[in-house]
C-alpha cells in the first residue's frame, strides 16, 4: 500500500506568516507577546552615534519585522505592548532605556505606525518577493523618520536640518543594511512554505 503525500493547499489571500500557526486566541496572544519581546531584545543590539542621542539598534529591523509578519492589527498591537511597557520603566528600549521622556521616544511612535502599514501591506503580499520587500521595508523606515526626526527636533530644540543631520542620515547605510537582511528572509520564509511572490 503506497501512501501519497498530502497535498499542499493554498494559503487565502491576505495571509501573512503568522496566520500559518493554526488559530487560536493563544496563537495571538503569544505571537504579540513574542513580537515586543523580540523588538525589545533587538533594542539591546545597539552602538551610540557621536553627536546624536539616537543610537544605531535593532529595534527598527524588528519592528518592521513584527509588523510584517504578524499583520497589521498584531504588528499594532505588539509595538504598542512594547511601547506601553518601556513606558512603565520596564528598560527595554534601545541602551536598556525607558520612560517617555527621551528625544529618541519619538522613533518608537514612529515604529508603532510603521508596523501598522508594513503588515497591511503585507496582507497584500508586499513580503512575497525581493523587490516588494524592499519597497515595503523602505516605506516602513520613511515612516519612522517621518514621526521620529520631528519628534527629536522638538525634544531637544534643534532645527529640522540639524534634526535630520543627527535622526537620519548616520542611519541610512544600516537602514539599508536591514532593509537586504529582510529581503532576504521574508521571501525565503514564503519559498519555504510553498508561497512565491
Amino acid at each position: 500500500m503506497s501512501t501519497a503525500a498530502a497535498p499542499v493547499r493554498p494559503l487565502r489571500p491576505g495571509t501573512v506568516l503568522a496566520d500559518l500557526v493554526p488559530a487560536s486566541r493563544a496563537r495571538d496572544i503569544a505571537l504579540v507577546v513574542g513580537g515586543a519581546a523580540l523588538t525589545g531584545i533587538a533594542a539591546q543590539i545597539a552602538v551610540p552615534v557621536p553627536g546624536s542621542p539616537v543610537p544605531v539598534s535593532g529595534q527598527t529591523f524588528a519592528a518592521l519585522l513584527v509588523g510584517t509578519a504578524l499583520g497589521a492589527r498584531r504588528g499594532f498591537l505588539s509595538l504598542a505592548l512594547y511601547a506601553l511597557v518601556g513606558m512603565a520603566g520596564v528598560p527595554w528600549f534601545a541602551q536598556a532605556s525607558s520612560g517617555w521622556a527621551m528625544p529618541s521616544f519619538g522613533y518608537i511612535l514612529g515604529m508603532l505606525l510603521a508596523a501598522t502599514v508594513v503588515g497591511a501591506l503585507a496582507r497584500r503580499g508586499a513580503d512575497r518577493s525581493v523587490l516588494r520587500t524592499a519597497g515595503t521595508m523602505a516605506l516602513g523606515s520613511l515612516i519612522i523618520y517621518a514621526v521620529g526626526v520631528p519628534y527629536l527636533a522638538l525634544a531637544t530644540g534643534m532645527s529640522l536640518p540639524q534634526a535630520v543631520a543627527a535622526g537620519l542620515t548616520p542611519f541610512l547605510i544600516g537602514d539599508a543594511l536591514k532593509a537586504a537582511l529582510a529581503m532576504g528572509v521574508l521571501p525565503t520564509a514564503w519559498k519555504l512554505v510553498g508561497r512565491k511572490g
